[in-house]
């Protein structure tokens, strides 16, 4: 169903929570703690035990409520859930997040059943919930919440959901939505694209995949997602410990990684490694999207860290620019004797703020590099007026230059300047150089977005007679999968190139035969 009714799932009027619940340590209470401290929509308690819960009537059950709420929040245990959905659907709600988890597969079915008859979506079951910080939504039982921001994060594992909350506040990154979809048993990540990549308060979207079912609507969303807004990816069970470890977790194969790669880069999207690359990613695109990604000058007032990033760039796979008379002689007029005359500059560490400016606006000639600018505090000049002098050039071009202020309170405010003028910042050279590289995959990935297959010519018209008789052949000899030589003559009858295959027999002879 897509996008349908999702917006009585993220901007819901009113909340039901069933099962809410002054008990200490249930999911009941935290819940309801949680909404009642955050959300300013008409909230609905539901528990036959309790008269009122924080001051607030509380209903005996779903036809006593007062109105038929756009979302309820379902925390009882798993034999309710059925008639809990079927009497909400009657009602009206159109939107429901299931966190009970230890539904058989039959009650799922009928959970998804009773839901169908009305549209009512279903996020979960087995689910953390989900937060929205603008509208002060905070429908989890998360420990902590989320500060508001234009990063939308979906996760397979509800335990990530509630690790990067901490992790997140503790650096303050604010978020859109964070949503943990638990077994998706109706929203999945597809409807989540969909959804997500209309929303104009998402600037991009990271995503912690262990398994896709519905492949064909993944990469329709994604392709459509992606050209709207970087969509970055976690995807787990690189290895095949991993994919046997995510099997165990979600009830699915994990897939072969390199098709997941290879479906990653088709639809647009850019795929990381670790959480903490996920956020570096998403730091980049955002900020430096429109940026150029060719070849890198490195900009330092320490030939140290100048070292740093050119060893960064080499086991990153990033170029960097080499400079040409024109740029050298432009360099020797602004600075010092002994600068470092190559790629990175370094332009000493007694640089005064003004030696900055003339250095940066030398290298502005040339736009078709990006400038990644390294500073480690001296006792020269405060770093905060070397970013105050730049500011100007840096805002002129705010999607050229990257930058990298080395230390922490020495430099904070000046990291702080950069950042309000759309400047990406990292830490230290090796992140930097990281981070510029994700771009540099990111456009490849773009590129191939954009790409179209060929026209097929008539003169390899797939021969369906030939297919059908392989097709007919492998079922009558009731087998789901065929051999490698049958799969080769299929996809020959299809008018696909494939590596000539014998058969032979097994013997090293008649191996070396058919090789020959």
């Amino acid at each position: 169903m897509s996008i349908r009714h999702l917006d009585a799932l993220f901007a819901p009027a009113s909340v039901a929570v069933f099962g809410a619940s002054q008990r200490p340590s249930s999911v009941g209470a935290t819940v309801w703690r949680n909404l009642h401290g955050s959300f300013p929509g008409r909230l609905y308690p539901v528990n036959p035990k309790h008269a009122a819960l924080d001051g607030v009537v509380c209903y005996r059950h779903v036809a006593a409520l007062p109105e038929a709420p756009d979302l309820a929040v379902i925390c009882t245990p798993s034999s309710a859930v059925v008639p809990l959905i079927t009497e909400l659907g009657e009602r009206g709600t159109r939107a429901a997040i299931v966190v009970t988890a230890g539904l058989d597969k039959a009650t799922k079915q009928a959970m998804l059943d009773a839901a169908k008859v009305h549209t009512l979506r279903i996020l979960g079951p087995n689910c953390i919930g989900l937060l929205v910080p603008h509208l002060g939504l905070n429908a989890s039982f998360a420990h902590i919440g989320a500060l508001p921001g234009d990063l939308a994060f979906v996760s397979q594992s509800g335990a990530l959901v509630t690790a990067m909350l901490d992790w997140a506040g503790s650096r303050g990154i604010g978020f859109s939505n964070f949503v943990s979809l638990g077994e998706r048993a109706d929203v999945d990540f597809g409807d989540m694209l969909d959804y997500l990549g209309s929303d104009p308060k998402t600037r991009a979207i990271l995503l912690y995949i262990e398994s896709v079912d519905e492949s064909h609507k993944f990469m329709s969303a994604a392709r459509a997602a992606a050209r709207n807004k970087p969509v970055i990816v976690v995807k787990a069970g690189r290895s095949a410990a991993g994919q046997a470890a995510a099997a165990s977790h979600t009830g699915a194969l994990a897939g072969s990684d390199a098709v997941f790669d290879a479906a990653i880069a088709r639809a647009g999207m850019l795929r990381v490694d670790t959480l903490h690359d996920l956020f570096l990613a998403a730091e980049t695109l955002s900020r430096f999207r429109d940026g150029p990604s060719g070849p890198l000058i490195v900009l330092t007032n320490g030939g140290g860290a100048g070292v740093m990033a050119a060893d960064a760039a080499a086991a990153e796979g990033v170029p960097l620019a080499v400079l040409d008379d024109a740029l050298r002689a432009r360099l020797d007029a602004v600075l010092p004797a002994n600068w470092s005359r190559a790629n990175p500059v370094d332009i000493i560490g007694d640089a005064p703020a003004e030696r900055y400016v003339a250095a940066l606006e030398a290298l502005s000639h040339d736009r078709a590099n990006a400038v990644l600018f390294i500073h480690a505090p001296t006792a020269i000049v405060p770093s905060r007026e070397i970013a105050q002098a730049m500011l100007p050039q840096v805002t002129a071009e705010p999607r050229r230059v990257l930058g990298c202020w080395l230390g922490d309170g020495a430099v904070a405010q000046a990291r702080q300047t950069f950042r309000q003028a759309g400047v990406p910042d990292y830490n230290t050279p090796e992140e930097a150089v990281r981070a510029f590289n994700f771009l540099r995959t990111y456009r490849l990935h773009q590129a191939e977005l954009l790409q179209t297959p060929p026209a097929r010519s008539t003169a390899h018209a797939p021969d369906l007679p030939a297919i059908r008789a392989i097709v007919h052949a492998v079922l009558a000899d009731g087998r789901e999968l065929l051999t490698e030589p049958e799969a080769k003559a299929l996809l020959g009858a299809a008018g696909l190139p494939v590596v000539p295959t014998r058969v032979v027999g097994a013997s090293a002879e008649a191996a070396q035969a058919a090789a020959d």
